[in-house]
């Protein structure tokens, strides 16, 4: 009780710095995250945090099959006394604290896991065949609700505007962000903010970058289809395989040849089926891959490129092609660009509360996040969370059956979450506050 008053009183003088500030009281204003780190450190939450990511952990569920874990995050929210929204996009949840007017700040976690056996052996090892998080989903759900807890147990009072907490289904290929986003759940959001944990990072540090972090996304598949035949007589057939093999090489000139060399692009086959026999053409050959771009221009452009030269190709070798998009209803994402203005806002949180030596400049990479939905639709954050440990065996990247999560990275997740919402809310008091009651805000279960 103590402890939540001194908290309550801290909030109310921020809130008058934060109109009036002074280099003291900006000093006032930097001790937040700092505060946050401390709460989210103690014993109790550290171990809520733990017990809720093994629980996860234990029942992996794939992308809009998130039931249980969809349930879990419910009850605990109802444990919390925090209000929420559900579903959105199958089993996705919206939860609230705060005025219920504006400014609105959202924190998003994700929840659904890989098709993947787990080979790490635990005792909270994947209870599910062919199912495991190997992507640190299990955390970010902790994570977030983690921060939900401490902002609920001492500070629902005396926010000065809405914090909603956005937990959604589907980021592995489905596109879950894109259907809460249709579902209006960022409508009257203000600013968003998306946290993953990295094994390329030591524990207590963050990366990210301002404008493009990760690159859009598609897909493809195309069936290849000629004459199939005995492989002795191949003038007797249209060799399906051939074409595939032209296709293939083809496409590795998009990029090599014509994509400027400054603009990174990626052209990727990684599918090639056809045929069962060693002395029989097939009727048929099958190739995928995926394509990535940071731009939408050149995303467009390599997309059409990868339809002309699949079809031109094929008809060199007599052959006819069809061309899927969306194979196995794969999303394709955009690229996933950090507004210049919320990263310099983030900057600041994370170096008032690690140290501005704790801050990595990220390079660009290919793979995609579909957190990049909500960042098209508003102005959006996402960086990264070191977790690697001097004092433990290296930690292996994501998508891997060895994937592993430090659990010591829960309080630093939870404590950027809270500090981001918090300190966005004192920072960005609107002149006149609608009234609460015009506001649509998240509420109970539909």
């Amino acid at each position: 009780m103590a402890a939540t008053l001194q908290w309550r009183c801290f909030l109310l003088l921020t809130l008058f710095i934060s109109i009036s500030s002074t280099p003291t009281e900006q000093q006032t204003l930097a001790q937040i995250p700092i505060n946050f780190l401390s709460s989210a450190k103690t014993p109790e939450l550290v171990d809520y945090m733990v017990s809720i990511r093994r629980r996860i952990h234990e029942n992996p569920e794939l992308g809009y099959e998130e039931f249980e874990t969809s349930k879990l995050v419910r009850e605990e929210l109802d444990r919390l006394g925090i209000r929420y929204e559900h579903p959105f996009a199958v089993t996705g949840i919206v939860a609230s604290i705060g005025t219920g007017g504006p400014p609105f700040v959202a924190l998003r976690a994700d929840m659904d896991a890989l098709a993947l056996q787990e080979a790490v052996e635990w005792e909270h090892k994947s209870k599910v065949a062919g199912k495991m998080h190997a992507c640190g989903h299990d955390a970010h759900v902790a994570m977030l609700l983690g921060a939900a807890k401490l902002l609920q147990e001492h500070h629902s009072h005396d926010l000065q505007g809405t914090v909603l907490f956005v937990f959604q289904p589907a980021e592995e290929g489905g596109g879950g962000a894109k259907q809460m986003v249709e579902a209006g759940v960022v409508d009257s959001v203000d600013a968003i903010f998306g946290i993953h944990v990295s094994t390329r990072y030591p524990i207590g540090t963050v990366a990210s970058r301002a404008g493009p972090l990760l690159a859009g996304s598609g897909f493809f598949e195309a069936v290849i289809t000629g004459k199939g035949g005995h492989a002795a007589i191949p003038h007797h057939t249209i060799d399906p395989i051939l074409a595939a093999s032209s296709i293939v090489v083809s496409l590795q000139h998009l990029v090599s040849r014509e994509a400027d060399p400054l603009d990174s692009q990626v052209v990727t086959v990684g599918k090639f089926e056809g045929g069962g026999a060693f002395n029989v053409i097939p009727d048929s050959a099958t190739i995928g891959g995926t394509f990535r771009a940071f731009s939408k221009d050149s995303f467009a452009q390599i997309k059409q490129r990868i339809e002309q030269v699949v079809t031109g190709q094929a008809k060199v070798q007599r052959c006819n092609a069809t061309i899927n998009f969306n194979p196995n209803n794969k999303q394709t994402y955009p690229a996933t660009v950090n507004d210049a203005s919320l990263h310099e806002y983030f900057l600041g949180i994370a170096g008032d509360m690690l140290g501005t030596q704790n801050l990595k400049v990220m390079e660009p990479l290919m793979g995609a996040e579909d957190f990049s939905f909500y960042a098209e639709k508003v102005p959006g954050c996402f960086f990264f969370v070191g977790m690697q440990s001097e004092t433990r065996e290296p930690l292996v990247a994501s998508h891997s059956p060895q994937y592993q999560v430090n659990e010591d990275v829960l309080p630093y997740g939870a404590a950027l979450h809270a500090s981001l919402a918090v300190r966005y809310l004192l920072e960005h008091q609107p002149g006149s506050a609608t009234p609460p009651e015009e506001v649509i805000r998240p509420h109970d279960e539909l």
